[in-house]
């Protein structure tokens, strides 16, 4: 949406704080770190999805089912490790495939903290603050980067998902998407933080 009156583009995104980062009690430190940047939790809730929720939240496009299997082959290219022999296969979109399962039940081993934050940009802004996907290869000062080294090499050798503790919308499309998917409107507030005359 936009703020007609200060010519500003306020948007809407998705964060999940995933199961490990419920579990290793960062919830509050994933929040403070989007607050501090001047965004705005709009909804909030704790939730154990069940696999339909997880698998209706997962593109299934062959497209996206590929890149996944393209992220840990590229991993494998870099340590010089054989894909096939890690994971049985070289097709990118098989490999692809036994990760979306990976990640669905990785998804609903225990429960999750969905939120909306909304801000001048957020889409973008909260992806900076989350990190690059692959923990290991996220910057230090981010959440990934300082909460977690899991790899994407390291997650499908053991046949798992990477434990990256959160998730955030990549686009605004997709962030309308994905609101509507764990949020009703009536879960959605709007309110005005104290601070936000002296934001923008």
């Amino acid at each position: 949406m936009v703020n007609k009156d200060k010519g500003v583009q306020m948007e809407r995104t998705l964060v999940l704080v995933k199961p490990d980062g419920v579990r290793r009690a960062l919830v509050g430190t994933v929040i403070s770190r989007f607050e501090q940047r001047s965004l705005k939790v709009v909804a909030l809730k704790m939730t154990k999805p069940a696999l339909e929720h997880i698998d209706s939240h997962y593109p299934k496009d062959e497209a996206w089912v590929k890149r996944l299997g393209q992220k840990g082959f590229k991993s494998f290219a870099e340590l010089g490790m054989d894909p096939k022999e890690a994971m049985g296969t070289e097709d990118e979109h098989e490999a692809g495939q036994m990760v979306r399962e990976w990640l669905m039940s990785y998804m609903t081993e225990a429960p999750i903290i969905a939120m909306v934050v909304e801000g001048i940009h957020a889409v973008e802004m909260v992806r900076k603050i989350v990190g690059n996907t692959l923990p290991s290869k996220a910057d230090i000062g981010t959440i990934r980067g300082d909460f977690s080294v899991d790899s994407s090499a390291a997650a499908n050798v053991a046949k798992r998902a990477i434990k990256n503790l959160v998730h955030a919308s990549e686009t605004i499309d997709e962030a309308k998407h994905e609101i509507t998917h764990w949020f009703s409107e009536e879960e959605i507030y709007e309110y005005q933080r104290a601070d936000e005359s002296a934001m923008y």
